[in-house]
């Protein structure tokens, strides 16, 4: 698989996952009664014995996508690569521990500015939080 592949579809699934965070999830339309039934009294249903949509990212109902340390690094950095002031190179992701796994960044001498390291820095344990609900390390 070519690099560019691999880009586009880590892009794909970085766009997918922040899309679902950042957007409050919709409730299908209601179906229309017929005429007939909306006349008849209402009887209480029973609640669903399991959710139909997860309370929460990364909940018990929820399976997440197991990848090594490697492409949950570029996932980190391409969500920091689309941040203001992102140095062109010299940006290092390291990522570690199990549950829950961390990211680390790292930046070469002479790469950024310190207000910019300082920015990114601060950036990624955002981002490292939202990823968390979606992936997990695999070992």
């Amino acid at each position: 698989m070519s690099d560019d592949a691999k880009d586009a579809g880590l892009a794909a699934l970085i766009s997918g996952i922040f899309a679902r965070s950042a957007s409050p999830v919709a409730a299908p339309p209601a179906p229309e009664m017929p005429s007939t039934l909306q006349r008849e009294p209402a009887v209480a249903a029973a609640p669903p014995a399991k959710p139909l949509v997860p309370l929460s990212p990364g909940g018990p109902d929820e399976i997440r996508a197991r990848l090594p340390a490697v492409a949950i690094a570029d996932l980190v950095l391409g969500e920091l690569r689309k941040m203001d002031g992102f140095p062109k190179s010299g940006v290092s992701i390291t990522v570690y521990g199990s549950r829950p796994w961390n990211a680390m960044i790292r930046f070469a001498p002479f790469s950024t500015t310190s207000q910019d390291a300082a920015r990114l820095r601060h950036a990624v344990p955002d981002i490292v939080f939202r990823l968390r609900g979606y992936v997990e390390l695999e070992n």
